[in-house]
């Protein structure tokens, strides 16, 4: 049998960002857990097309990703903290989540979903995180207690799977480490 599956959606657009580095860390915590992963950085969200809801048929890219999220036990969701809330790639990527409205478990019910926002400054991480865990409520599923909250301006992070400040670290992996302890309960529900 398979080990169950949390799905990491997070990045830019233009290269491995502060975002999808932080997703890393929180997903290396998921795995450390026992859980498998999928990570839909900002290349791979960067192939999807704006989310059409009267399109008759999706790309592979867009099949790809709803399926993972289909077969996810748990969901991280990294966005960069723009103009005081999420980054339109990773919207549109909540967007085609309209995909799994008819399923048995619609969008995102009963599944645990951990939060990271980045941006340089604690205003727009604030906001950004309400506005995330609004998305997530109106998609059914169960924010984490706790979300981080990552300063760019202050925290860097480098290609090893660090950060300059330990203390973010292991926020980034107690997001991961909620997400796994509360997906045996959606595998439940």
């Amino acid at each position: 049998m398979s080990r169950p599956l949390i799905v990491g959606i997070g990045g830019t657009i233009g290269g491995v960002s502060s975002t999808e580095r932080a997703l890393c860390i929180a997903l290396g915590a998921v795995e450390r857990e026992g859980y498998a992963t999928r990570m839909f950085g900002g290349e791979a969200m960067a192939r999807l097309p704006l989310y059409d809801p009267k399109a008759t048929a999706r790309t592979d890219d867009e099949q790809a990703f709803v399926e993972a999220v289909r077969a996810a036990s748990g969901l991280i969701i990294a966005s960069p903290g723009y103009h005081g809330s999420i980054s339109g790639v990773v919207k549109n990527a909540l967007d085609l989540l309209e995909e799994t409205a008819r399923d048995d478990r619609p969008y995102l019910a009963d599944m645990p979903v951990g939060l990271i926002a980045t941006a340089y400054g604690w205003q727009a991480t604030g906001s950004t995180i309400a506005a995330l865990r609004s998305i997530v409520h109106a998609l059914r599923g169960w924010p984490t207690p706790f979300a981080a909250a990552i300063n760019s301006g202050v925290t860097k992070f480098d290609g090893e799977g660090g950060a300059s400040d330990p203390a973010v670290v292991e926020q980034l992996a107690l997001v991961g480490r909620q997400v796994a302890r509360f997906a045996p309960l959606a595998r439940d529900a």
